[in-house]
């Protein structure tokens, strides 16, 4: 077995970005990834402009009574300020030449067309051009996953449109005998396959496309016929089951026949016998079968891969350290992943059924709490701790 940093260095390692550029419009953006730095073509805002509904002045003018010689509302062209004046003026509005301050009108005395200011600082109530993007600025950078702030952001520079790498292509394939499509009449000594339906949303939440090659028998033929089929049609390949050591584990041989097998056996909790390869031209991923165990590797080791694949250039997620609300007595051979929940008192309570077979746990969970391999834990001990909403975006 090889540690957890070493599989993650070493899928880095053999995975680059899969995708094309294409364009596509901001409101189909969401959640795409930056194909291009994007420099900004203009100052946002564009002029100077005031931050409140007030009167703009010269800062020398204030502390007496002035009178009004303008009113300028949002999306004018004022004229400039004349001398020893204020300019009745709006929240947006942009601020006329000759004035340096606004003064907000809670602090101020209107009456007919004069106003009486108190002192005022120069540059008051301005926001100034350029106080959000400069032009020629790197407004963001390449590998970045857009969400809704970005892409506001964008519009805010007049672009309507923006270069993202094109969606990756997953096919996935499950495989066991015993499996059966959800809805179908329960039949007996099957169970319902819940690791196509987990894999497909977590890949659907990652921006990619996802080929599903169905339920695969546990047979030498179906394994391989299915896989040439799946390497067929994506430019990354999934599966689940089948890589154990047990008599019905055909997933690394046939994997092994179209290409090779890099990486089997990682010394993690759960998920052990997780495998890398090639199958034909195209990488392979193979997970456990258990569903806790498929989380928990897609999560930490999968995840990683495919956003190299798809673009991304971010760093890695950051581990907090919080107490312990729960005890592991015995340290074990393997690097553990506690399905875990911050209680009312800041410590992490971990599942009392942390089964590999369980989704139940996750679904209780906040994230995962790391327990090195060799390591024991004790109540109120430090445990590094990482958000289900970190490995997420």
């Amino acid at each position: 077995m090889i540690s957890v940093a070493d599989a993650i260095a070493r899928l880095q390692s053999q995975s680059a970005c899969l995708c094309a550029q294409e364009v596509v419009a901001l409101t189909a953006a969401t959640g795409r990834v930056l194909a291009m730095d994007l420099i900004s073509p203009m100052d946002v805002p564009p002029a100077d402009n005031s931050a409140v509904d007030g009167y703009a002045l010269r800062s020398s003018d204030a502390s007496r009574s002035l009178p009004i010689s303008d009113r300028v509302t949002a999306g004018m062209m004022p004229t400039p300020l004349a001398p020893a004046s204020a300019a009745r003026i709006f929240t947006g509005a942009a601020v006329p030449a000759g004035a340096d301050t606004v003064v907000m009108q809670e602090d101020c005395v209107a009456k007919g067309d004069s106003v009486s200011l108190p002192a005022a600082k120069a540059g008051a109530n301005i926001r100034r051009r350029g106080q959000d993007v400069q032009v020629g600025a790197t407004v963001l950078t390449a590998g970045t996953v857009l969400t809704p702030w970005h892409l506001g952001l964008i519009a805010s520079l007049g672009l309507a449109e923006v270069p993202v790498h094109q969606r990756l292509r997953v096919a996935l394939l499950t495989t066991g005998s015993e499996l059966q499509a959800p809805g179908e009449k329960p039949l007996p000594g099957k169970i319902y396959n819940s690791n196509s339906t987990l894999l497909t949303t977590l890949l659907q939440q990652l921006g990619c496309d996802v080929v599903d090659s169905g339920i695969v028998a546990d047979s030498a033929a179906a394994t391989r016929e299915a896989l040439e089929l799946a390497a067929q049609s994506a430019q990354v390949v999934i599966s689940t089951g089948g890589v154990s050591v047990g008599e019905e584990d055909h997933v690394r041989d046939a994997v092994a026949a179209l290409g090779r097998i890099d990486l089997w056996k990682v010394a993690i909790k759960p998920g052990k016998p997780f495998a890398f390869g090639m199958a034909g031209d195209n990488l392979f991923l193979g997970l456990p079968g258990n569903p806790a165990a498929v989380l928990v590797t897609f999560l930490l080791l999968v995840k990683p891969l495919l956003d190299r694949c798809r673009g991304v250039i971010a760093p890695a997620p950051v581990w907090y350290s919080l107490p312990a609300a729960f005890e592991v007595g015995k340290a074990g051979k393997r690097e553990e992943y506690l399905r875990v929940r911050i209680n009312a008192d800041g410590a992490l309570e971990a599942h009392p059924n942390q089964s590999s077979g369980m989704l139940s746990s996750a679904c209780w969970s906040e994230g995962l709490a790391r327990v090195p391999a060799g390591r024991t834990v004790s109540t109120g001990a430090p445990v590094e701790f990482l958000p289900f909403s970190r490995l997420l975006y």
